[in-house]
């Protein structure tokens, strides 16, 4: 399994011979400048939520590769209306696809698409594949409902925020890693703005004193798990 982070909440998993884009937030960010969104051919298009940071390209994308979305019931029916076919799922709920399975989970944000309308529920995924199993969280703060994930899977890596304001910061990250079991975390949603800008290797000796590694790669660049 290999995980590309393409700036932001954005990465790109590729598993089973399957390309996984998860929340497109890259040009508008100059941080990401760099990557041309026409080089990106995912099959699936995963939004945990429909603020604009999350889903500023997968109308584009959705368009250009004939990617399916997987979301809530709403961000999906959003996009059904703009012609993009997609894959409806809710809290709890899981479906096996042709890369391996699903499992939409519980996140404490706030979702609402960029014309306004409702976004449904904010939420994380589990992804399972024959190649590992990882949790993506989205935008979310700590909360308890992570200590249910590892009782139904053996995670290999979490995709955490870490970037504080707008979602937990580095010691809940921390926290949150030891919820879910993992002793490799990739930080998200940090540097973006100068709201949730943060120390790296400040952050890395936080998560090392509790055991973890914190990978925090250049945009662009990969990891394998």
């Amino acid at each position: 399994m290999e995980i590309t982070y393409l700036g932001h909440g954005c990465v790109e998993v590729k598993t089973a011979g399957h390309s996984l884009l998860v929340d497109p937030f890259i040009t508008p960010n100059p941080l990401a400048a760099h990557i041309d969104i026409n080089q990106l051919q995912p099959d699936y298009i995963l939004l945990t939520h429909g603020h604009e940071d999350h889903v500023a390209d997968a109308e584009a994308i959705a368009k250009k590769s004939n990617a399916k979305i997987i979301s809530n019931f709403e961000i999906v029916t959003w996009y059904g209306n703009k012609g993009i076919e997609g894959h409806p799922m809710n809290h709890g709920g899981q479906w096996h696809f042709d890369f391996g399975t699903v499992k939409m989970v519980n996140a404490v944000h706030s979702s609402v698409l960029p014309d306004g309308t409702y976004g449904g529920n904010p939420a994380g995924f589990v992804v399972s594949t024959d190649e590992g199993t990882v949790y993506l969280a989205g935008d979310t703060a700590l909360h308890q409902d992570m200590k249910l994930i590892p009782e139904f899977f053996k995670l290999d890596l979490a995709v955490l925020p870490i970037g504080d304001n707008f979602t937990m910061g580095i010691a809940e990250a921390v926290k949150a890693a030891g919820f879910v079991g993992v002793s490799k975390v990739l930080g998200i949603h940090y540097d973006t703005f100068p709201y949730i800008e943060i120390n790296k290797e400040e952050a890395r000796q936080a998560f090392e004193s509790s055991g973890i590694e914190l990978l925090l790669p250049d945009i662009g660049s990969s990891i394998t798990v």
